[in-house]
This record gives structure tokens, C-alpha cells and sequence, in this order.
């Protein structure tokens, strides 16, 4: 069942479905980004999905879950490749540079809903990708 609401979260993350990935969410999911506060409620992961939309084009390509025997607790590891379409805050400025990371995450499964989603991604190789850094 992890596995099965993993994908659904993936596919609907890939089609850019924002309502998708809300109703496989508990009321109070918990969104732990790999930089910054968490987020707490589906009123908040939903602002957040507004404002990653409105800054980034992303697609998570050949992503591999791994699930505790339970259900409760799952993983999945993906390369994310994006494209960059307005300066997101105090990040550099966005002219839709390409980039491509590794990415983690983690969850916690309630009754079949995702109950946390923490990322995990290198910041430092992002900005390297967005800046044209070598």
C-alpha cells in the first residue's frame, strides 16, 4: 500500500496535479523541506506547491521506494530534473536554467494517506547548477 500511494504521489507531483497530491495527504501531514521550518497542514503544503509552480518546472524521474514491513514507513530515492522560471526569494536570479539532483525522501503513512514528507536534496550543488558554477 506504501508503494501504491508513492506512485500516485509521484505521478500526480509529475503531471503538475496539486489536488492529487493534496488528497493523498492526511489534514495534518507534516512537510519537512530540506531547507527552512516544516509546514504543518494541507493548507500549508498546498501554499508551498503555489509558490514551487510558480518558481520551478520539476520532474522526478526513476524513483525507487523502499517501504518498512509494516506500511508505516517508506523512502523513496529519484533524480529530479527541473528548470528554473522565477527568482525564488533571495536565491539567484532565475532566467530557466536547467538542473538535475539526487533527492530523498521520507514518509509516514496513516489509514493509507501520507502523514509526513520530509526532502532531502544538495542545496550546494543546486546553486552551483543555477549559477553556472563548474
Amino acid at each position: 500500500m506504501s508503494e501504491t500511494v508513492l506512485s500516485l504521489y509521484y505521478d500526480a507531483f509529475n503531471r503538475g496535479d496539486a489536488t492529487a497530491m493534496l488528497n493523498l495527504l492526511t489534514d495534518d501531514v507534516v512537510h519537512e523541506p530540506s531547507q527552512g521550518e516544516p509546514r504543518h497542514g494541507k493548507a500549508a503544503f498546498a501554499a508551498f506547491l503555489d509558490h514551487m509552480n510558480r518558481c520551478y518546472r520539476e520532474r522526478v524521474i526513476d524513483p525507487v521506494f523502499l517501504t518498512s514491513a509494516d506500511g508505516a514507513r517508506a523512502a523513496a530515492e529519484f533524480h529530479l530534473e527541473g528548470e528554473y522560471l522565477q527568482t525564488d526569494n533571495d536565491l539567484p536570479p532565475a532566467n530557466g536554467q536547467r538542473y538535475r539532483l539526487r533527492v530523498g525522501a521520507f514518509f509516514e503513512i496513516v489509514d493509507g494517506r501520507i502523514a509526513r514528507v520530509s526532502n532531502h536534496y544538495n542545496l550546494a550543488d543546486w546553486m552551483r547548477q543555477v549559477s553556472g558554477a563548474a
